[in-house]
């Protein structure tokens, strides 16, 4: 039973995006008691209003939810107010949490008018059908969405659901799918493929020498890929997962298909460069049985209903926004002023701040409040060891992380504006907050353990085979338990040529890449953190086999294909920079134990998260019965 569920947690994770693609198409956050008021999950019956309750309503239910004490943790004694926290939830996401907050009243009031009335029943059929999707009951899969998304129940009911469902019969005429439709999703994902191996170079002159040599020796092309500008495919000799029909080329896809087992194409535009295939192999069409033909289908036209939804999202927001009279005060001083306490407003329906920092509160209070504990850990740490920080400091450190993410000017020197702005462009990013959430912690916890780093000759030696030294070529088959691997090696053994050992890796590997390639993956480097795995390999000759090496619980068999050349050869070249780039990841791995150890030795009452505590449930209550006498109802 507990493999089971593991496995059907594993399956939701894979497909989550899919039944949670609204949150990413249109930004949706928490809203609670909005729109819906959800019945409880768990089986027992709440209250059921209709949807289509009125605006005011709506933002009436969210102004009187109550979001927690008005201290929301504390840390060695010290107090972390709920204002505190909600200042800097809405600092840092409060532009996001009121665009979609508009947007709710936007389809709200567009229901209204359209007379679109979407009851708790629809919604709850809704979520049984994706839960189906599933193989999941509701309860356990909305458990899941808790577990693996920190989504409520009722959020997902009113904030995601509810949404695609307005959506949905707002944007019926945007969203038919014709029978043509289903026919190519069909052939896309039942039809025949073709896998290819790739050249691909930006310079036209360089790739057609490179065809040249393939056309007139068509063995060598998996050779030649090696010299591929496209390094994915480059480090597995030019080979591509299969190609499907209808997938998002139809030039490359018409060329692929049009090809021969060995046959090389001419050279083609792709994107900004040019490609030119090599076709290893065709797989016939799958074919499902007749019995299921109405049921792939159903499920093929609701697929294509989302995603002609997803891509009509945009389209249904512009035509609402362009009727909308809408007001965003939030971060425009002169507005502020001219309406204090107001957020924006929506066709004459005001948005408050105390609304907004509440549900800033409830979709990103507890995540904002870790980084609060932990800078107020931080800052004590630096009292105790009479440290400060100054400015200089500070932009010392900004120079310092532009240089090594090589953000430089014609001169060699950091390139601190070029740098600013690309951190500047994430949505919500101010300098202010940069050198708040980034810069300040990580000077600060250099300092504190700058006298713990020390890189020594082996450090050094480790680090040049690493990054410089030679590679093992390899093909590998990974399998998820041991009888089968065992099966798996004895069949090698038996027959130990290379393409017998890629049509095994194709046949039982359970890693994808090593899957579709047959065997093949990137090289294989020493010190990379699989220390088994590359003993292993660098054991082995070319064309050895190695035995069933044990990886993280699962079961891999390598076959050697040689080893590639040492990238460089003299230590002494590159030892100062070898030597900056490991005192870096030195301090990196210090200041991740020096923080985990002010966690662990800390006394933290967290009342947003109480797991997340660092005292006793006992001492928990207390301190939260002690903070009820001055609790303030925000």
């Amino acid at each position: 039973m507990r493999k089971t569920q593991e496995i059907q947690r594993h399956y939701f994770r894979l497909l989550l995006r899919r039944s949670l693609w609204m949150g990413l198409a249109i930004g949706v956050v928490s809203t609670s008691g909005s729109f819906l008021n959800a019945q409880d999950r768990s089986g027992t019956k709440g209250a059921q209003p209709k949807v289509q309750a009125q605006t005011a309503s709506a933002s009436k239910g969210l102004k009187d939810a109550d979001v927690g004490p008005a201290v929301v943790a504390l840390v060695n004694g010290q107090q972390i107010s709920l204002q505190d926290l909600a200042q800097q939830c809405v600092l840092r996401h409060g532009e996001t949490i009121l665009e979609n907050i508009v947007n709710k009243y936007m389809i709200l009031q567009a229901c209204q008018q359209r007379k679109i009335e979407i009851t708790p029943k629809d919604v709850d059929d809704e979520i049984a059908r994706v839960a189906a999707k599933f193989n999941l009951n509701v309860p356990m899969y909305l458990k899941l969405l808790q577990d693996e998304r920190n989504i409520t129940p009722e959020q997902y009911a009113s904030d995601i659901i509810w949404q695609i469902l307005a959506l949905r019969r707002l944007g019926k005429d945007l969203i038919q799918v014709s029978p043509q439709d289903i026919d190519r999703a069909f052939q896309s994902e039942f039809g025949p493929k073709v896998q290819v191996r790739m050249i691909a170079c930006r310079e036209l002159e360089k790739l057609q020498k490179l065809h040249e040599q393939a056309v007139a020796n068509p063995d060598e092309f998996k050779k030649l890929a090696l010299q591929s500008e496209d390094p994915q495919s480059a480090s597995v000799e030019g080979l591509l997962e299969p190609i499907r029909r209808h997938s998002g080329d139809d030039q490359f896809e018409e060329i692929a298909f049009s090809l021969q087992p060995g046959q090389v194409s001419k050279v083609f535009k792709a994107g900004d460069g040019y490609v030119t295939l090599q076709c290893v192999r065709h797989y016939p069409p799958a074919n499902p049985p007749a019995a299921q033909m109405v049921e792939i289908q159903s499920r093929i036209r609701t697929e294509l209903e989302e995603q002609k939804l997803r891509d009509s999202a945009e389209k249904i927001y512009t035509e609402l926004r362009s009727k909308a009279q809408i007001t965003m005060v939030l971060g425009k001083p002169e507005l502020q002023s001219q309406y204090p306490g107001v957020a924006a407003i929506i066709n004459g329906q005001s948005v408050t701040m105390e609304l907004l920092e509440k549900e800033c509160v409830k979709r990103f209070g507890s995540q904002i409040l870790e980084g609060e504990i932990n800078r107020k850990l931080v800052e004590e740490s630096l009292t105790k060891a009479n440290l400060q920080i100054t400015q200089a400091e500070i932009d010392m450190e900004i120079r310092n992380t532009a240089e090594f993410y090589g953000y430089l000017n014609a001169d060699g020197t950091p390139d601190i504006n070029r740098w600013i702005a690309d951190v500047l462009s994430e949505e919500g990013k101010t300098v202010d907050l940069y050198v708040r959430d980034a810069v300040w912690p990580t000077v600060a916890l250099k300092k504190l353990v700058a006298d713990k780093l020390q890189v020594t000759d082996e450090d050094l030696q480790k680090g040049f085979e690493a990054n410089f030294g030679q590679r093992a070529e390899v093909l590998a088959i990974v399998m998820s338990n041991q009888r089968t691997a065992q099966e798996v090696w004895e069949m090698a053994r038996n027959r130990p040529t290379e393409q017998f050992f890629g049509e095994l890796a194709y046949q039982f590997s359970v890693e994808p890449s090593s899957k579709a390639n047959y065997g093949k993956v990137p090289p294989l480097r020493r010190h990379g953190g699989q220390p088994n795995l590359e003993k292993a390999a660098f054991s082995l000759k070319s064309g050895e086999m190695s035995g069933i090496i044990e990886v993280g619980g699962q079961y891999v068999i390598l076959r050697s294909q040689g080893y590639t050349n040492p990238v460089v050869q003299d230590f002494n070249a590159v030892k100062d920079e070898l030597a900056k780039e490991l005192k870096e990841k030195k301090t990196r791995v210090e200041m991740d134990k020096y923080m985990s150890k002010l966690i662990a030795d800390a006394q933290i009452t967290n009342f947003l998260n109480p797991k997340k505590s660092r005292v006793g449930a006992i001492e928990t209550q207390a301190s939260l019965e002690e903070l009820k006498k001055v609790q303030v109802k925000r």
